[in-house]
């Protein structure tokens, strides 16, 4: 039965979950207290949460889309101040690490509530979702999550899924002037990246191929690095289709250093952060995005073999070559 709200929404209590009972849209909640969301990726903050008492009575705190807006409209949030957009293995997730570090951030990597929403429609077609309710959806959801829990909160900045490029539309239509930032990296070492551990997106089936615009017939069967080097060219076409209509995006390619990619962050988007805590985000550039207590440590990739990456890399050499100026955002 739904906890529909009535009143005032809890506090520290925060959508993660989209479920479908008996044809209706459900969001669950869960209690986060004051934990702050600094792990690598969002589904690990969910995670560790999961293990406070009060969510694992066995009880499911829930609300529909309506309780859901409700509970968004009573809620003191800050804006998004930057949406990061990227191709995978570009160096997003540290850079969202390195953001995450100042008390005064939020920071959100790779919800899956969001990306459950925008995907519902491959998942569930037979639930009836229209494009506004799917709007305000999300905008009740990212409201939530940069709820000034503290007061103290002053920038709050979103790291989306790789494949949520396909849905900069949606993401332009709510957010018309917040920048969008577009990390991307050569082709062959984000393969050689995939070959290592696979992402969804590098393994045909795991993304609905319909998403990408590829037939599912002919993906269901292929190498894995000739699809996610066709994903890739998908990806690029859309980074570079996205600079022809928007003069607020701003593409950052990557670097080895992640603070040299702060560095150039910072003059797209305005960041608090003390000395202290710049230095802090230096000596955690060191380590892996993923495992922050290993050492950061990568071989030069090496150039993929095959005439298939061809169209791909010359879709990453016109976004290379093309140039933006860039000024400092608040």
């Amino acid at each position: 039965m739904p906890n529909e709200w009535m009143d005032e929404p809890l506090e520290n209590w925060i959508p993660y979950q989209l479920r479908v009972v008996d044809e209706q849209l459900l969001f669950r909640w869960l209690y986060v207290g004051t934990h702050r969301f600094t792990e690598p990726f969002f589904e690990e903050t969910v995670i560790r949460c999961k293990s406070y008492p009060v969510n694992v009575t066995g009880w499911h705190s829930a609300t529909t889309l309506d309780g859901l807006i409700q509970a968004a409209q009573g809620s003191v949030s800050i804006s998004p101040n930057a949406f990061i957009f990227h191709i995978s293995r570009c160096g997003s997730t540290l850079l969202s690490q390195l953001l995450g570090l100042p008390e005064r951030h939020i920071t959100l990597s790779e919800m899956p509530l969001l990306d459950e929403i925008l995907r519902l429609p491959y998942r569930e077609p037979a639930i009836s979702l229209s494009p506004d309710e799917r709007d305000a959806a999300l905008k009740a959801v990212i409201r939530l999550i940069g709820s000034q829990r503290t007061g103290n909160e002053t920038r709050f900045f979103i790291k989306l899924d790789s494949w949520h490029l396909l849905f900069y539309d949606t993401f332009r239509r709510l957010y018309p002037t917040v920048p969008f930032i577009l990390l991307f990296r050569s082709p062959d070492a984000v393969i050689r990246s995939h070959q290592k551990r696979r992402g969804m997106q590098a393994v045909p089936g795991l993304i609905e191929p319909e998403l990408f615009g590829f037939d599912p017939a002919l993906t269901r069967h292929m190498n894995q690095d000739h699809y996610t080097a066709a994903v890739l060219e998908r990806y690029f076409q859309q980074m570079l289709a996205i600079q022809e209509v928007d003069e607020n995006v701003y593409p950052l390619p990557y670097q080895d250093s992640g603070v040299a990619m702060l560095g150039q962050l910072t003059t797209l988007v305005t960041i608090d952060a003390t000395p202290a805590e710049r230095t802090a985000m230096k000596q955690r550039s060191q380590y892996h995005s993923k495992y922050p207590d290993q050492p950061f440590q990568e071989a030069v990739p090496q150039t993929m073999p095959g005439s298939y990456m061809e169209p791909v890399r010359q879709l990453y050499q016109q976004l290379v070559s093309q140039k933006k100026g860039t000024s400092s955002v608040d």
